[in-house]
């Protein structure tokens, strides 16, 4: 799927309160610790999800998607595309799902999105949701 439009962006980011990142890290200079620290210090919510880390940016870590107790408007991810349709399938098995699978730069999985497009999932595809957020902030 193409990158939304501007408008169609800043109207997703009122919207998106509570960000679940796959594949967590707080690896200083690896992009998800830099994506994840932004976000929070953006005022999202953010709910790192990794199967052995725990305590990521001094928030509590889940090992999967499926064992986040509350509800999350997106799930982004930072694991190889290979590992996407599982995320993908797991987002289906969530009580309440999100509006948004948004893969970062370089994660490229038309496996995900077929999995969850017809689910009414908005799927975002090799971008990186801080550049995309910084841009659309600025623009504001």
């Amino acid at each position: 799927m193409l990158l939304p439009n501007t408008q169609d962006l800043k109207a997703l980011f009122d919207r998106i309160r509570t960000i679940a990142v796959v594949g967590a890290k707080d690896v200083p200079g690896q992009p998800v610790d830099m994506v994840g620290r932004y976000l929070l210090e953006n005022g999202f919510n953010v709910i790192p999800v990794h199967p052995k880390r725990q305590n990521i940016w001094g928030v509590t870590t889940y090992p999967s998607l499926t064992d986040v107790p509350e509800p999350v408007d997106m799930v982004n991810v930072f694991r190889a595309p290979q590992f996407c349709p599982q995320h993908a399938r797991e987002t289906l098995e969530l009580q309440s799902r999100p509006s948004v699978f948004w893969m970062q730069l370089g994660i490229v999985s038309p496996e995900a999105e077929e999995i969850l497009t017809p689910q009414g999932i908005q799927v975002i595809q090799n971008e990186c949701l801080m550049v995309v957020h910084k841009r659309v902030k600025g623009q504001a």
